[in-house]
């Protein structure tokens, strides 16, 4: 399939499940121009604010390759990717991104992660989501294990 196939079919996904009672976005996962996944907002559906298209084609591309580096794949999604979800791509090792409508478009309908980025600027104490350190002597030691394990999967 072509780019501009594949950016298509994420563009139906979002309106088909527009039409479904989920939000407005779907996303592809392909390689070499094959469709490996698929994904679409599932958060009110599914009562999970995580279920964003972009994870959960991350995610069942994952399960179908069978490894959690997506390297040699490309995403295409119907629209610029929150915080969590371009994090999610950033750790999948996704090759590649398209993207249709824009986070503006996105804010301009009620979908503004604006404030997501202003905060992660913002020392965590003067963030809204209020949060503090707490047995940090006690929580190194999985950190420790980790850095001396000798049998580790590094991701």
């Amino acid at each position: 399939m072509t780019k501009e196939e594949l950016m298509r079919k994420a563009i139906e996904l979002s309106v088909q499940n527009v039409a479904e009672g989920g939000g407005p976005f779907g996303a592809v996962i392909a390689k070499n121009g094959e469709i490996i996944a698929m994904g679409v907002n599932r958060v009110t559906p599914d009562c999970d604010p995580t279920a964003h298209a972009e994870v959960s084609a991350i995610r069942t591309a994952a399960k179908i390759l069978g490894t959690f580096d997506l390297s040699g794949c490309e995403i295409y999604t119907s629209c610029e990717p929150c915080p969590m979800c371009l994090g999610a791509i950033y750790w999948a090792h996704l090759d590649r991104m398209y993207y249709g409508n824009s986070k503006k478009d996105a804010a301009d309908i009620g979908f503004d992660d604006a404030f997501i980025y202003e905060e992660l600027d913002l020392k965590p104490a003067d963030r809204k989501l209020k949060s503090e350190v707490l047995l940090p002597e006690e929580a190194i030691k999985a950190f420790r294990d980790w850095e001396n394990k000798t049998d580790k999967v590094e991701y």
